[in-house]
């Protein structure tokens, strides 16, 4: 693969070839190396530290017992909290800033590699933070706070007319008083007349009986058929009506 990419801010590119050789051997089938910074000392530096990124993780590459042996520390997009960078006198000093564990930083970063390695990363991190934030959250259910019922005072009952129907009161009976004939004392001297039955100067009439007044629903109920049958509401309107006031029952 071209390395002419790599090298586009003043890397060297023997070196930029030996950090990516390395590099690729870790990437999946799926992962794309797009840039890489390298480290650049006030001195000769032979074998510097860089800062690799992909479409999946980012690299820092440090060369040790004189390029014989190579340390990584290698994270996960997700894993990367923040990225920052301070310009020095030589160069800038770059952190990786994870999630957990400790800050990670390369110092003597040319500036010009330094910025662009910022808005790499910073474009990567935004674009996770978007996409986390528009996925759909599973919203918890707040428990419901019990409801005042609040009752309604009853309403009075209307008749057909509209207006509101009086409490019924039930009428009082009248208790005729029964009538005891007067019985004529007898004179214990005195003997009726033998084979004559008494008779009472007074027949008791029979008490008359008490109609009962009609109730509440049988008033509504004449007044509606009275109604029906002047023709003044319809059929319709007599049976609803009439199915309505048989509710109440």
């Amino acid at each position: 693969m071209s390395i002419d990419k790599f090298v586009q801010d003043g890397q060297d590119p023997k070196v930029i070839e030996k950090i990516y050789n390395k590099i690729s051997t870790m990437l999946n089938h799926d992962e794309v190396v797009s840039y890489i910074a390298l480290q650049k000392k006030p001195a000769v530096t032979l074998l510097p530290d860089s800062i690799a990124i992909s479409n999946k993780r980012i690299f820092l590459c440090e060369f040790t017992k004189l390029g014989l042996a190579t340390n990584f520390e290698i994270f996960d997009w997700k894993d990367i909290k923040d990225i920052a960078f301070k310009e020095e006198i030589f160069g800038s000093k770059v952190t990786v800033i994870p999630f957990t564990g400790e800050n990670l930083s390369i110092d003597y970063v040319p500036k010009t590699q330094a910025r662009r390695l910022y808005q790499l990363i910073k474009e990567v991190l935004e674009d996770i933070k978007s996409n986390s934030s528009s996925e759909p959250q599973t919203q918890t259910k707040s428990v419901e706070e019990p409801k005042t019922i609040v009752t309604k005072p009853a309403e009075p009952v209307r008749d057909l007319y509209g207006e509101p129907v009086k409490e019924f009161i039930p009428p009082k009976v009248v208790e005729t008083p029964k009538f005891e004939p007067h019985v004529a004392k007898q004179d214990h001297t005195f003997a009726p007349p033998v084979n004559q039955t008494y008779q009472s100067p007074i027949s008791t009439p029979p008490p008359a009986p008490v109609e009962d007044e009609d109730d509440e629903i049988t008033l509504k109920l004449k007044k509606l058929k009275n109604l029906y049958d002047k023709q003044l509401i319809s059929q319709s309107e007599y049976e609803n009506k009439k199915a309505e006031i048989l509710s109440q029952l």
